[in-house]
């Protein structure tokens, strides 16, 4: 009797060991690719008529498609940020690109260590955080992760600007296009992320992967190899169908001061409207090429059938829609990003998987970490801010109470979508609204419109009431600006050019200094002294000259600002 026991408890142990080794080998795979910088300028979003992306459509084809998926924030850092720790901006007090993630967040576990937790392989190459890898956070990277620095090899023009001459130190120096006489190898770059993750798809695994693929074009500068230039003859290009010359003329004054910025003008200034259009579709080509041989390689590997896709872009990019070049507004130009996710039947999470479709409800990028972990059976994390979003892979078109929300660099400014209205709300109570059903391109704003007050109180009523303070980025993650020591006894004069900022001037030396600002005729003022190891933080504008003198006001060297806030080292 105790050998038949004996059986039956073996039986029933090896039993439970099989189905929970069942359970392992059905965690799906992830493939997880971002764009950077990518808006609707993609052939199933419509974006623009010239623009061509055959992978992406394909992709879109298989997948469901969010046609009104918005980001967590408007600019790289503060929504790659949102949707790797799960965490909103107005939650996490994560709004800009000059806050440091690690120090706003020091203890928030990201996607990849949560699921490497559980069993999976976490694997990258390319930008996924803003310029900086996590090391810990991931088992393998490419570049090494030990590095911190996603970018392998890429070649760009030996000789800068090469088609926009800079317009001052305002200007970020990667606001520039043009073709590279190069093959894809030679330029590397994108080409050998696609290289690497197309390498570990042709691989058969031990674990379930996340394997994530960040795509840098079409984010700036806009250098690809010829041959994707080549597909837009520059007569032909078309400008962007949503920019409207007297766009900002029922703007309210926040609106009106977020829309004009120096780029456009100055691309307008220089003729370089069409060649900008131009570089960024070439861009999009080119990512969709690299697209297309992660894809092929998904495809032809042995891992085609078991892998979820799923694509994103952090943020969109204007052209010239609303005066405006780059991005950080909420208008829907910036805000609104491709989303496509493609689950394989027999899925953990969603065993009926996907079938292809087209999703109108208002979704947020700030939802993949809760997806994910649903759809490979993990348990959802409580702090996590976005609700899945399983019920609209099962069914597209099912019922969605929630808005998508996209979060300014100010705490309290932010855009708010549903299915057909969008809301811009800013920091000191100005609003905007629109009817997208009506006015896709937002040219008609309706706030103050009486017959849509109602409309616009049920959308304010949608939105956060309290928003998490802004922490300063610490002085030591700052860029520093270049010490130049002086040969002669003269700085050169200040070119102030640009919105005020602060730097943080700070004294390595054994004695006091003095600082001094030289003005535009080389003339000296006196602001501070500084004692040994202190600082002092001076607003100052790009462009301006900041002199350093001994005690006794004899010059010692000079700091040029840049266009952005840093610090400034006095050496030893």
């Amino acid at each position: 009797m105790k050998s038949v026991l004996n059986v039956v408890f073996w039986g029933i142990v090896l039993t439970q060991a099989d189905s929970a080794s069942t359970a392992e080998q059905q965690k799906p795979n992830i493939l997880f690719i971002a764009m950077d910088d990518l808006n609707d300028w993609i052939g199933c979003l419509g974006g623009h008529p010239q623009t061509i992306t055959p992978n992406l459509d394909r992709l879109a084809a298989s997948s469901v498609l969010f046609t009104n998926a918005h980001c967590p924030a408007p600019a790289c850092n503060p929504s790659r940020s949102a949707i790797f720790t799960g965490r909103s901006p107005h939650r996490s007090g994560l709004y800009d690109n000059l806050q440091k993630m690690r120090e706003v967040l020091p203890d928030a576990e990201l996607l990849p260590k949560t699921l490497s937790r559980h069993g999976y392989w976490s694997a990258g190459s390319g930008k996924m955080l803003h310029y900086f890898i996590d090391a810990d956070s991931w088992d393998e990277y490419f570049p090494k992760k030990e590095s911190e620095n996603p970018f392998p090899r890429t070649l760009n023009p030996r000789n800068r600007p090469l088609s926009l001459p800079r317009g001052g130190p305002w200007q970020y120096v990667e606001t520039d296009w043009g073709p590279i006489d190069a093959t894809d190898e030679e330029y590397g770059g994108d080409f050998l992320v696609s290289q690497w993750v197309s390498e570990q798809l042709a691989q058969e695994h031990d674990q379930p992967f996340f394997l994530a693929c960040g795509i840098y074009r079409p984010h700036e500068p806009w250098f690809v190899p010829k041959k994707y230039f080549e597909s837009f003859p520059l007569a032909d290009v078309r400008l962007p169908v949503g920019y409207l010359p007297d766009d900002l003329d029922d703007l309210p004054a926040a609106g009106k001061k977020a829309g004009p910025n120096r780029y456009f003008e100055h691309i307008l200034k220089h003729d370089q409207w069409r060649q900008g259009v131009q570089g960024y579709l070439a861009s999009i080509h080119y990512a969709d090429a690299m697209l297309g041989r992660v894809l092929k390689a998904l495809q032809s590997g042995p891992n085609a059938h078991n892998t979820i896709v799923v694509l994103w872009s952090d943020h969109g990019w204007h052209l010239g829609e609303k005066q405006h070049w780059q991005k950080f507004t909420a208008w829907r130009v910036c805000t609104r990003v491709p989303l496509m996710i493609r689950v394989p039947e027999g899925t953990t999470g969603l065993k009926s998987g996907t079938s292809p479709a087209r999703c109108s409800r208002p979704v947020n990028l700030l939802s993949l970490f809760p997806t994910l972990l649903e759809l490979s059976g993990l348990p959802a994390e409580p702090h996590h801010d976005g609700p899945s979003l399983v019920p609209l892979l099962q069914a597209p078109n099912a019922e969605w109470p929630h808005a998508s929300i996209t979060h300014l660099g100010s705490p309290g400014s932010y855009g708010l979508s549903t299915e057909r209205w969008r809301v811009i709300h800013y920091q000191n109570g100005d609003e905007e609204l629109y009817d997208i059903k009506t006015d896709p391109h937002e040219w008609h704003n309706l706030a103050g419109v009486a017959q849509h007050e109602k409309q616009l109180s049920r959308l304010r009523a949608m939105a956060p009431t309290r928003f998490a303070a802004k922490p300063a980025p610490s002085v030591d993650s700052l860029t520093a600006l270049k010490w130049q020591p002086l040969a002669a006894d003269k700085a050169p004069p200040s070119r102030p050019d640009g919105r005020p900022f602060d730097v943080v001037f700070i004294n390595r030396r054994s004695t006091n200094v003095q600082l001094w600002w030289m003005d535009r005729n080389g003339g000296k003022r006196l602001y501070a002294g500084i004692a040994p190891g202190e600082e002092k933080r001076q607003q100052t504008r790009p462009g301006a000259v900041w002199m350093i003198s001994d005690a006794n006001g004899k010059p010692q060297g000079f700091f040029r600002v840049g266009d952005r806030t840093a610090k400034a080292i006095v050496p030893r």
